[in-house]
């Protein structure tokens, strides 16, 4: 990515090597891969440099709309401070009644709790999928049920309980992202607080 500035400000953003004209000059697009950086300067073409600082997970926050600066001789590309997504529903008011929007106390905006708890629920789901046939093999012909089927099972619905837990249990949006957040443990292994649902193999 590369910025035009001109007389100290950037007049234009090229987010793709492209022919441009310049002074009544004509440039073609390979000037971006063949020109050398004092090259590209010399005429006012400075490289984007990204500061990544603000810039979050967008799973949990909603960032700011990036914006450009040109100082010290460098373009720099930024964001704003990041706001955290709501972590809890926002419901309707009695003023959003009032005003035909929805029921007051209906959910407005899910907030991040019912979104992850929905998740879990479905991925249980999934998993418990594979082994259903066990359970209707079972009602129409009798069929006992391995053990080792109905022990996962149940871990399966253990584990989706206890992750859902501590979905409703964190305390703010962040709270929420250390759940989901992979680490390495001493041992080696590559594990996040929330854990992982079981599956049949383990």
């Amino acid at each position: 990515m590369y910025a035009l500035v001109e007389s100290g400000s950037i007049t234009k953003i090229f987010t793709n090597p492209k022919g441009f004209v310049l002074n009544n000059n004509q440039y073609p697009a390979d000037i971006f891969s063949k020109w050398t950086k004092d090259e590209k300067e010399a005429i006012g073409i400075y490289e984007v440099e990204t500061d990544s600082t603000n810039r979050k997970d967008e799973k949990w926050y909603i960032n700011t709309n990036e914006s450009y600066a040109f100082g010290s001789g460098k373009v720099t590309r930024s964001w704003g401070t990041a706001t955290a997504k709501a972590h809890a529903d926002s419901l309707f008011t009695a003023q959003d009644e009032t005003d035909g929007l929805g029921t007051e106390g209906d959910v407005k905006v899910e907030g991040l709790k019912t979104v992850l708890i929905r998740t879990i629920k479905q991925q249980a789901a999934g998993i418990l999928q594979d082994t259903d046939w066990y359970i209707v093999r079972k009602a129409d012909a009798g069929t006992a049920v391995p053990s080792a089927i109905t022990t996962h099972r149940a871990a399966v619905r253990t584990k989706a309980a206890s992750m859902e837990t501590a979905i409703a249990n964190a305390a703010d949006t962040p709270a929420l992202e250390t759940l989901y957040t992979y680490t390495k443990q001493e041992d080696g292994s590559i594990t996040r607080p929330l854990g992982n649902l079981p599956s049949l193999e383990s």
